[in-house]
């Protein structure tokens, strides 16, 4: 099994899993391999650090964290892990929440105004659409969601 980090021309990094860097090579060649976050099909690979086994006690190649004072604790996240959260996010809404596409400003006063059963809906709605639900009371939230396909992403 080959681990390979990927990245779309949009700067998107994830893995790639594959059973050999022909298998790669073949996918790619064939436009198979898309970025889970845009659904762009430019996907590379990025350089990485193989993992190697120095010896039996478990350690590996891995750098190790540094304690003492000289450590000073890293405040805002890299964007690796903010895309991570995102991702994370974005796959919750996903098995959580009812598509009602187009229909979101119809769908969400029809559950405020309890004319429909009361439920977690995601759609599209336009800023104006947005504005006169506030307007009414009704609380929504723009989450950008990723075009990759409704599946596992990673």
């Amino acid at each position: 099994m080959k681990v390979f980090n990927l990245a779309c021309s949009s700067e998107h990094t994830f893995e790639g899993w594959f059973g050999s860097a022909e298998d790669y090579d073949t996918q790619c060649a064939r436009g198979l391999l898309e970025c889970p976050v845009c659904g762009d099909r430019a996907v590379r690979k990025m350089p990485s650090a193989p993992r190697l086994n120095l010896s039996s006690s478990g350690q590996t190649g891995a750098p190790q964290a540094k304690t003492g004072a000289s450590a000073t604790p890293t405040p805002t996240p890299t964007p690796e892990q903010v895309q991570a959260l995102w991702l994370k996010m974005a796959n919750f809404i996903r098995a959580n929440t009812e598509d009602v596409g187009e229909r979101f400003a119809v769908e969400a006063r029809r559950i405020h105004y309890q004319e429909a059963p009361e439920r977690a809906i995601r759609g599209v709605a336009t800023p104006r659409e947005a504005a006169e639900l506030a307007d009414e009371g009704i609380e929504v939230m723009s989450f950008p969601m990723p075009k990759a396909p409704s599946g596992p992403l990673q």
